[in-house]
């Protein structure tokens, strides 16, 4: 089995105080470019959508083609930086990342803008496992522990930084804003990698995987492609059901091809240790359900509320004030009570935030959406930190970077179908929910108005004067159907999950990390 992320054999080189401190700090900044690419687009959809006249597929796809690219890549290149020079694919990396956002600050129309994001999830891939394996060789054991702390700190941290960071933009310039804070951030952390980052490398790699890195790809690529373009054309096409049955094929195939390998990317006999099976079943659900919740609910904010990009972002609020606090105790809370206790009261809170979200109406009540928001923050806290412990509890110390790959991957790829799977639900519920209005609009406009809501705050429909006002009125009430639709679904999946986590989790769990890769546990995603 090959870990992904593990030190290096040779001992960590000899680096002054100064010199670890800076090169957390690059570290750390490099990493905040990578999340905040996922959660702050979201807050940039609708007006993205409105000048760029993309339909609920196409945003979808602007969000989903980085986070697919970014998880189908995730354990490859964390061991083509093993084995190339960690610094050197760090800096390749951040320059791909900084170039590909630059194309998409002057993209002019919504395929252009997917490609460039696939492009930048290239780059992230080469960015993320990288950081973690920076630490691991540059930190004394001694200090090891701490730098990985803030390493996972960074890592949640930065969803909900991106989402201000974005909401405060978008108050003052548009949409194309966002990809120069992007570019702003790459170009960054690329001129302080040259400056600080120690080179490193594997004295002794095994050789790289090649088929499992192109399986994992097109296993992660075809299913997500083919959910969403299923749902996009009623499952008329055969194209979308091809490439689904050739992701779900590839997906077997990855585990039979790994099943024979010494060393591979990742051992799929792994996932038959009760701690890591579960852990990352439950990660992955509970990113499925907390990144479609963003995907949805911010848009919801702003096309159905009305509220401007920065407020909706403040609407979120709530959730790091509850969910840090609480994700910090959560282990010594399973601990005490057991993890097939702990975990799945926390998939059922957050099945509870969303059966709340049902009673929402058109006319906004922040108290509905607020008290719905704690319980969610409160199950997200009580099921992601004590998997993640269990996880990294699950290996011996030698298997570390093997438990940080499962976590990564776990979480990337749930956040990928969450946004393909409810993204393709609202699609479809509003799609429907505008069907009968739009039958008595002229062609184009129908087709318009059927592919997204934003088409209904454009200056072409306020033209129309009262009869905008049926038009949109069907429209808002559509998306709320679909948001709320697929907010139950997420709800559904939550709880079935919350079974099988009682049924076949890890009885106990140990509060104190006992490795670098534990002590990454307080804070998630």
């Amino acid at each position: 089995m090959r870990p992904t992320t593990a030190p290096t054999a040779t001992p960590a080189p000899a680096l002054t105080p100064r010199r670890r401190r800076l090169i957390l700090l690059t570290v750390a900044l490099s990493l905040m470019t990578v999340v905040s690419a996922v959660s702050g687009l979201n807050v940039a959809l609708p007006s993205l959508a409105r000048d760029l006249g993309a339909t609920q597929t196409e945003l979808t796809w602007i969000v989903d083609a980085y986070t697919v690219v970014f998880a189908g890549l995730l354990l490859a290149a964390g061991a083509i930086g093993d084995r190339l020079g960690r610094k050197g694919i760090l800096m390749v990396g951040l320059a791909l990342f900084g170039a590909a956002a630059v194309g998409a600050a002057f993209a002019a129309d919504p395929g252009t803008l997917i490609v460039l994001r696939a492009v930048m999830g290239i780059g992230a891939a080469a960015i993320m496992p990288t950081t973690l394996s920076v630490i691991t060789t540059s930190f004394p054991p001694a200090e090891r522990g701490k730098a990985v702390g803030v390493w996972v700190g960074v890592a949640g941290s930065g969803a909900v930084l991106g989402l201000f960071g974005s909401g405060l933009l978008l108050e003052f310039f548009d949409w194309h804003s966002f990809f120069w804070l992007n570019v702003t951030l790459a170009v960054t952390g690329l001129i302080l990698s040259a400056a600080v980052i120690p080179p490193s490398r594997d004295a002794h790699p095994p050789r790289f995987d090649t088929p499992a890195a192109l399986l994992s790809l097109v296993a992660v690529g075809g299913i997500v492609f083919g959910i969403i373009e299923i749902a996009a054309t009623d499952a008329e096409e055969p194209g979308p059901k091809v490439a689904l049955a050739v992701g779900l094929a590839a997906a077997v195939a990855f585990v039979l091809w790994e099943l024979r390998r010494r060393d591979a990317l990742l051992d799929p006999r792994l996932f038959l240790v009760r701690g890591l099976g579960a852990g990352s079943l439950v990660l992955t659900v509970q990113f499925f359900a907390a990144f479609g919740f963003f995907f949805t609910a911010l848009q919801y904010l702003q096309f159905v509320v009305e509220l401007s990009p920065l407020m909706a972002a403040v609407c979120l609020l709530p959730l790091p004030f509850v969910m840090i606090p609480l994700a910090r105790n959560a282990p010594r809370i399973a601990e005490r009570f057991g993890y097939r206790r702990v975990v799945p009261l926390g998939l059922v809170l957050m099945a509870g935030r969303f059966a709340i979200m049902s009673f929402l109406e058109v006319d906004f009540l922040y108290w509905v959406f607020a008290l719905g928001l704690v319980v969610f923050a409160a199950g997200m806290a009580l099921a992601g930190t004590p998997s993640t412990t269990v996880i990294t509890q699950a290996l011996p110390h030698e298997k570390q970077g093997v438990a940080s790959a499962v976590n990564d991957l776990s979480r990337e790829f749930g956040s990928a179908l969450g946004i393909a799977v409810l993204g393709s639900v609202l699609a479809d519920v509003y799609r429907t929910g505008v069907a009968d209005v739009a039958v008595g609009l002229s062609g184009p406009a129908a087709e318009a108005v059927e592919g997204s809501i934003a088409f209904t705050q454009s200056p072409m429909v306020a033209q129309w004067g009262a009869a905008a006002e049926p038009v949109i009125a069907a429209a808002r009430q559509a998306f709320l159907d679909g948001t709320t639709t697929a907010l139950l679904v997420a709800a559904a999946v939550l709880v079935v999950t919350a079974v099988v986590a009682a049924i076949v989790g890890p009885r106990h769990v140990r509060a104190e990390a006992e490795s670098p890769a534990a002590a990454a546990v307080a804070v998630p995603d």
